[in-house]
């Protein structure tokens, strides 16, 4: 049998906490959202045991402290920032050729 699986004192963990009931929600919303809560989830190391669905503490990697549920024990990250711009591949290289072009030239020291 497979036992459920439980975060100990440590573990890199995620815990939600909901930080507006709709009702305390803008009206400005569209109506889809605004009928939803707004939830807040953190990753972090857990305080203490639990298993999901209970109550935690963690400790975030720039050390503030949330509660809230556990909601996942060893998340991952899941997101995109979606298809690079072209436009904007070459940005951050141009921007440091020219101020290495303006530092040669004497600005700015």
């Amino acid at each position: 049998m497979n036992e459920p699986q439980r975060a100990r004192a440590g573990d890199w963990v995620e815990v939600e906490r909901m930080i507006l009931d709709p009702s305390q929600r803008s009206k400005n919303l569209p109506p889809e959202t605004a009928a939803k809560p707004l939830m807040m989830w953190v990753k972090g190391f857990a305080q203490s045991d639990g298993a999901p669905g209970e109550e935690m503490t963690v400790e975030t990697m720039t050390g503030r402290t949330v509660a809230g549920t556990l909601s996942a024990i060893n998340p991952g990250y899941f997101h995109t920032f979606g298809k690079p711009i072209p436009e904007l591949a070459h940005v951050g290289r141009d921007l440091r050729a020219r101020l290495t072009a303006f530092r040669a030239q004497g600005g700015a020291r």
